[in-house]
Formats: C-alpha cells, sequence, structure tokens
C-alpha cells in the first residue's frame, strides 16, 4: 500500500525540494500544504502516514502542527525540516513527537537514511 506523505511548508521552492530529495523509491502519494492550518486540514481529511514540517509559517506555525498532532492523537510520523538549527528548538520538537530534524536546504543522502532508519521505505 502507498504510504500518503505530506509536505508542509510555506515557500512553493521548498516543497518542491523536499519533493526532489526524496528517495527514487520511495512509495508515496505526496500532498502539500503552504500553512499550519492547511496542514491540519489535510490531516483530517486524509490518512497520512508521514509529514515533512517546516516550523517558521505564517497562521500557524510548526510547533503549533505538533502540538495539534499530539492532542488529537494523530498517528503519523514527522520530520521536521527547517532553517532553525537551534538546539532548544531540536528538543522542544523532539519532545512533541517529532521522529528527527533536518536543516534546510535537505540533504537526500540524510533524507533517505532517515526513512530507512524508521521503516518508511
Amino acid at each position: 500500500m502507498t504510504l500518503k506523505a505530506l509536505i508542509c511548508d510555506d515557500s512553493v521552492l521548498a516543497r518542491k525540494q523536499v519533493k526532489k530529495s526524496l528517495p527514487e523509491d520511495f512509495d508515496a502519494e505526496i500532498l502539500t500544504a503552504s500553512n499550519g492550518n492547511e496542514a491540519l486540514d489535510v490531516l483530517a481529511q486524509h490518512e497520512i502516514g508521514l509529514v515533512f514540517l517546516d516550523l517558521t509559517m505564517p497562521e500557524l506555525d510548526g510547533v503549533g502542527v505538533l502540538e495539534a498532532i499530539k492532542a488529537r492523537q494523530l498517528k503519523c510520523f514527522v520530520i521536521v525540516i527547517s532553517a532553525d538549527i537551534q538546539p532548544e528548538m531540536q528538543k522542544r520538537v523532539t519532545e512533541l513527537g517529532a521522529l528527527a530534524f533536518i536543516q534546510k536546504p535537505v540533504n537526500s543522502d540524510k533524507l533517505a537514511v532517515i526513512l530507512h532508519q524508521y521503516g518508511l521505505m
């Protein structure tokens, strides 16, 4: 069965870059959202298995999305992709349930390792 994945970033360019960084053999239907509120709408309408989540976005940021996912007990894996690499933020998103934290721009090799590490490929 094909995994449904959501790429949530306010930058169209960043969403495209994440999609291009996915391994060729990553079997997933990719959906996108440009802010946290859109991401929560997608999560409510689809059975999403994996979210690639930016932190800094208008309307609702990535931390707010992680808090909502946790509060709603949604069953999905989250990989945070952000330029904000402060150790405090990495700790916070991990405490909120993120599997991994990848610095922008996405390194495709590092992404592939994380996907394999958590059995998502």
